[in-house]
């Protein structure tokens, strides 16, 4: 363990010195005047990917295999924060703040993933969620349109029970189906108070909601008929 930590950070500061050594020598020689220090974001970079690293080297240790929560938005934001100081264009803010939400639900999803640990999925999915919905409205502009979009926040932690169930466990697949037929009810309410065209999809959402239940509800009264004990019966109805 402690000969690779010293050879992973003997080459960070290898590669730091040399980046070093150019600015101050070989850069002005060749009158190249567009100076390095536009780059200090490599320096929140190599943190980032200091994090995302350790779980790879020391792969035996399973703990370790957490940091990845921290270094992906850490990654996100040296990222946006490098091309806003070598372009000059930080308005990049603007659109995309919301990727770094997007980096850390994609940190517990590679988590629960290297770590075996379904569990990790639940908050990865939830933020995901949020990420992708201020990502819309952040390019859009459309941020009104959160008066209908807050019902996605219910309907993302139905689906997120309903993958962490894994098919495995009954109790928790019917708990996310239910939070996401509550969801979807919630959409379908407020798309007939706001009118428009978001109530056509609110009407559509209802109506498909509805017929997959009642599939659902047919195909276990079936099941149910066609059961050759009263155990296996009650399990199916369950």
């Amino acid at each position: 363990m402690e000969k690779r930590t010293a050879n992973f950070s003997g080459m960070l500061l290898i590669v730091l010195g040399g980046l070093a050594l150019i600015h101050t020598t070989i850069l002005p020689w060749l009158g190249w005047e567009y100076g390095l220090w536009r780059f200090w974001p490599l320096f929140v970079t190599a943190v980032g990917l200091t994090f995302v690293a350790v779980p790879f080297i020391f792969n035996e240790r399973r703990g370790l295999k957490s940091l990845f929560i921290p270094g992906l938005p850490i990654l996100v934001v040296s990222m946006l924060l490098l091309w806003g100081s070598v372009f000059n264009a930080w308005g990049i803010w603007d659109y995309m703040w919301p990727m770094v939400i997007l980096g850390l639900a994609f940190g517990f999803i590679a988590a629960a993933v290297f770590m075996g640990n379904i569990w990790l999925v639940i908050p990865g999915i939830i933020i995901g969620v949020n990420g992708l919905l201020f990502q819309f409205c952040a390019i859009t502009g459309l941020w009104d349109l959160w008066a209908i979009l807050w019902t996605m926040e219910p309907l993302s932690v139905g689906l997120a029970l309903m993958v962490a169930s894994a098919g495995k466990r009954p109790k928790l697949m019917r708990a996310g189906l239910i939070v996401s037929a509550v969801a979807a009810v919630l959409f379908s309410m407020m798309s007939f108070i706001l009118s428009g065209w978001i109530s056509v999809v609110g009407a559509g959402l209802l109506i498909v909601a509805g017929v997959s239940l009642l599939t659902r509800g047919r195909g276990l009264v079936l099941l149910k008929e066609k059961a050759p004990d009263e155990k296996l019966a009650d399990a199916i109805e369950f």
